[in-house]
């Protein structure tokens, strides 16, 4: 970052569309992080304002107004009142939408009045004469006091006019507010608090008032002296009732002067929609459908490309073991990274597709809808409308779905959402799923045309979806908690979905699978490679003892190499730590080697596909390279049979389906409940309704 660059914060109400706006103007400049102390994400982005001036994009989140109700709110009222050089942003850009400009209005005026440099940006203007409305943009610039620029962020109008405001308002460095509540509500008043400090504008000062929230540069003398405003609380209270009124009726008299709506030009297709989708009846039968299109997607879309990988990374493997000398650093490629990479990469599809079609609908607008939908039936068991979107989000990941509970007001609800979240089934889960439903479901078409693994994979998301409202119904009657409750769901407009933000969506929450799980995997694969590579006496004793055994002198070379391998692995570090727990896996089905790579996938989930990969790459024999779905149907168990059969996969995909996610889910939930009370529970709680249920699913399918 250059000293010149410019410092700018994206702000405006959800579904303004925002994401879209900061999408055109960083482009693949993106990157995400965290805000400092806080487990919220934080899109930043470089855009090119012009041939000698970049700026730094700050995309905060959605909110209504700078009185946050929640964290991700206060994340904006805390970067506005930074006095931090290095943060503080230069220039607001202030995001608003066509149709609903009364209500983003509020939230700009709040801003204008923190007198920081400010550019409105009216987005959606494509829909204007279609909606029968028209802006008088020289007036609106002159009552508002500000920069306003007419855009389309999904059509890129109006970006280059952007970038120049940008740089004006950043030249004039000056702003003035729009409201004054000063003189408006009680002038005796602020008149007081505005002789505390000379360094904070008085909307500043009494922001800190209001909302508890003081910039860490404040002095301890501004400080209390501004505790003491908030003793009168029924004035505060007052106060804050008659600045929402004050600034309502500015903005009409603004909007009275520049923004005309004739009614008998808009048409009526959202709510002719809206009838349709929100049906009590075929509103869930076209969920239901949706659904059931997006995981045979999932199956039929991505066989192709995932043979393919699963393939390449067996003839990468096998092309190192004979290219490179023989040693130590040749088998921890070709059977420790190699194989613990392939067994992320090769989900890449599958994952992607599931997070495209997410993207898809979040960007048409059609979740908030499921949300609205979902209500009704979600109240009865404890939980709320908006418990549906962090119950969605878990099917990409259980950490942000689990942050997603913060926009919940209830906190029995808020509470009860975050211990249920994550029995659905999340994208790590999906590796163990597909490998698994590959092995055991024949790839065969149902009804003609419905395939039969998508189906099931189907299934077993509809099973993680039920167990979590049948915890949350338990829960709800268990938990003595009281909390208020509302509800309040905002409809967007209807809209074609951007290619440029799906792409951007479905590279992001991909990148951040791939790199997460990644890294946790190749840790693991080296640990597991030297684990499963050395021992103790029996393990030096096991090439002499095979060799010197009589039974076996009658093998070839290649025999004899793998039961060395087979003998070797079994013997190693690894394998004693698999035979120790195997008594207690016996009853499920699994062998001594799926234990470990049971052990392991408490790391993440993913890690399961990669450990037996590390494992049976170990094993194999030098001669024999094969995928890794090949090597898991290869293998046998202690009668001759299929290890991976029918009731040992089930048992499988029904422990995972029930099992806790990972240690990072465990950490996010003690965070987010400030207590490892909850955790613990949900941690002991579900591994014991996994391993109930997966003995229960191999005896009755034995």
């Amino acid at each position: 970052m250059s000293k010149n660059d410019i410092k700018v914060a994206l702000i405006g109400n959800p579904n303004t569309g925002k994401t879209s706006l900061f999408n055109q103007l960083t482009g693949l400049t993106q990157k995400v992080g965290n805000y400092p102390g806080v487990t919220v994400d934080k899109k930043e982005g470089i855009s090119k304002l012009s041939a000698t001036q970049n700026a730094i994009i700050t995309d905060l989140p959605g909110t209504y107004s700078i009185n946050p109700t929640s964290l991700d709110e206060s994340i904006v009222l805390k970067t506005l009142l930074k006095k931090d050089i290095k943060e503080s942003p230069d220039v607001i850009l202030v995001v608003a939408d066509v149709e609903n400009l009364k209500r983003n209005l509020l939230l700009f005026s709040q801003i204008k009045d923190l007198e920081i440099p400010t550019v409105l940006a009216i987005n959606m203007v494509d829909q204007m004469h279609r909606k029968g409305i028209s802006i008088d943009l020289s007036l609106l610039k002159k009552e508002l006091n500000t920069e306003v620029i007419l855009i389309s962020a999904r059509k890129n109008e109006g970006i280059k006019e952007i970038k120049e405001a940008i740089i004006r308002c950043h030249v004039a460095a000056k702003a003035s507010p729009l409201c004054g509540i000063n003189h408006k509500i009680d002038p005796d008043y602020f008149h007081k608090l505005k002789e505390i400090s000379s360094n904070y504008t008085l909307y500043e000062l009494w922001l800190m008032v209001t909302q508890n929230n003081f910039p860490e540069t404040i002095t301890k003398v501004e400080k209390e002296k501004l505790l003491a405003f908030k003793q009168d609380t029924f004035k505060l209270k007052k106060y804050q009732h008659k600045e929402t009124i004050f600034r309502y009726q500015e903005i009409n008299k603004i909007l009275k002067k520049t923004y005309i709506v004739d009614k008998t030009k808009a048409t009526d297709l959202r709510g002719k929609l809206d009838k349709i989708f929100t049906h009590r009846i075929f509103g869930y039968v076209l969920f239901s459908l949706i659904l059931l299109v997006i995981f045979q997607s999932i199956f039929d879309l991505a066989s192709v490309p995932m043979d393919f990988i699963d393939a390449t990374f067996a003839q990468i493997s096998d092309f190192a073991k004979s290219s490179l000398p023989e040693g130590v650093l040749t088998d921890l490629l070709t059977e420790g990274i190699i194989p613990g990479i392939g067994g992320v990469i090769i989900f890449i599809p599958q994952i992607a597709i599931l997070f495209l079609f997410i993207a898809i609908l979040e960007e048409t607008g059609y979740m908030s809808r499921v949300v609205f939908l979902m209500d009704k039936i979600m109240r009865r068991f404890g939980m709320n409308g908006i418990s549906v979107i962090p119950l969605i989000s878990g099917t990409a990941c259980a950490i942000p779905a689990i942050m997603a509970t913060r926009t919940i007001s209830s906190w029995k609800e808020r509470l009860i959402t975050i211990l249920v979240v994550p029995f659905t089934t999340c994208s790590a889960r999906l590796p163990i799923y597909a490998i698994l439903i590959a092995l055991i479901i024949p790839d065969k078409k149902v009804l003609g045309f419905l395939n039969l693994q998508g189906l099931v994979l189907l299934s077993l998301y509809a099973l993680g979806f039920a167990s979590a409202i049948i915890a949350a119904y338990i829960l709800h009657k268990t938990l003595k908690v009281e909390s208020r409750s509302f509800f309040v769901v905002e409809m967007p407009n209807y809209k074609l979905p951007s290619l440029k933000n799906v792409f951007f969506d479905v590279l992001e929450k991909t990148k951040a699978f791939v790199f997460g799980a990644g890294k946790i995997i190749l840790a693991l694969s080296i640990v597991l490679w030297f684990l499963a590579s050395n021992g103790g006496d029996s393990y030096k004793n096991v090439e002499k003892d095979v060799i010197e055994n009589i039974a076996n002198q009658q093998l070839n070379t290649d025999e004899i190499q793998q039961i060395i391998a087979s003998k070797k692995l079994e013997n190693s570090y690894i394998g004693i730590l698999g035979k120790t727990i195997e008594p207690v896996i016996k009853p499920l089905g699994y062998d001594w080697k799926i234990g470990i790579a049971l052990i392991t996938s408490f790391a993440a989930r993913e890690v399961f596909v990669g450990t037996l990969a590390t494992i049976y790459s170990v094993e194999a024999d030098d001669e024999n390279t094969t995928t890794i779905k090949q090597k898991m149907a290869s293998e046998v168990n202690a009668t001759g049979g299929k290890l991976f059969n029918f009731p040992v996969g089930m048992s499988l995909m029904v422990f995972y389906a029930f099992a806790m996610q990972c240690m990072a889910t465990l950490a996010i939930v003690k965070r987010e409940t400030k207590s490892w009370k909850w955790p613990l529970i949900q941690l002991f709680g579900m591994t014991f309704l996994a391993y109930v249920s997966s003995f229960l699913t191999y005896q009755i399918l034995s």
